[in-house]
């Protein structure tokens, strides 16, 4: 079983760069890839970047050249280092971490407004 927390949502205007961490426990050895996904108001989830064990990074169009996904295989944290914020970018976000199933964290709140 594998828990993921997420934190470092919040308010931020347009512009403005917010990082986000997920931390994960439990059983994390088989992890080969973790990522974000977001949620907009009224809108399905959106797969916004995804990292490999070894460090190899994929990001949606809409977020690419904004955002940097990292992650820290000692302390089991995954990153996502955002920048240049806009107002699309509202919404809950949602760490996963894939292994023999898909794991979710509970999301944390990101809010782009002026």
């Amino acid at each position: 079983q594998v828990q993921l927390v997420e934190s470092g949502g919040g308010l931020v205007q347009p512009g403005g760069s917010l990082r986000l961490s997920c931390a994960a426990s439990g059983s994390i050895f088989s992890l080969n890839r973790m990522g974000w996904y977001r949620q907009a108001p009224g809108k399905e989830r959106e797969l916004v970047a995804t990292i490999s064990s070894g460090g190899i990074a994929n990001y949606a169009d809409s977020v690419k050249g904004r955002f940097t996904i990292s992650r820290d295989n000692a302390k089991n944290t995954v990153y996502l280092q955002m920048s240049s914020l806009k107002p699309e970018d509202t919404g809950v976000y949602y760490c996963i971490a894939v292994t023999l199933t898909m794991y979710w964290g509970q999301g944390t709140q990101v809010t782009v407004s002026s």
